[in-house]
């Protein structure tokens, strides 16, 4: 999964494409939890740019979004949110599969 570079960044790839940001942390055990499944649900959800969003480095975006929970999900498209998958709880392979495929 692509790292976020910069705000810069997150601007232009959310105008452009539909993108989901992944927010996460590395020392974060329930983000670690959905690691191994991560690469199939990039393959299996191909339409989508998965980025892969630090809440330590980028706090700021995560404030602005209302992200006060890890792991979460934010989709765009176009510029526009389509869809947010957002707590603090633990999240499964068929929690976010169930997600995307209600984007």
């Amino acid at each position: 999964m692509k790292k976020l570079e910069s705000l810069e960044e997150y601007k232009d790839l959310i105008k452009r494409s539909k993108t989901v940001l992944m927010f996460s942390a590395n020392w974060c055990p329930d983000c670690r939890f959905i690691d191994p499944f991560l690469p199939e649900i990039e393959s299996t959800y191909n339409d989508f740019k998965f980025i892969y969003v630090d809440r330590d480095q980028f706090i700021d975006l995560c404030g602005e979004l209302d992200v006060y929970g890890i792991p979460s999900f934010v989709a765009f498209e176009n510029g526009q949110e389509t869809g947010r998958f957002v707590s603090k709880d633990r999240k499964t392979k068929e929690e976010i599969e169930g997600f995307l495929k209600g984007l």
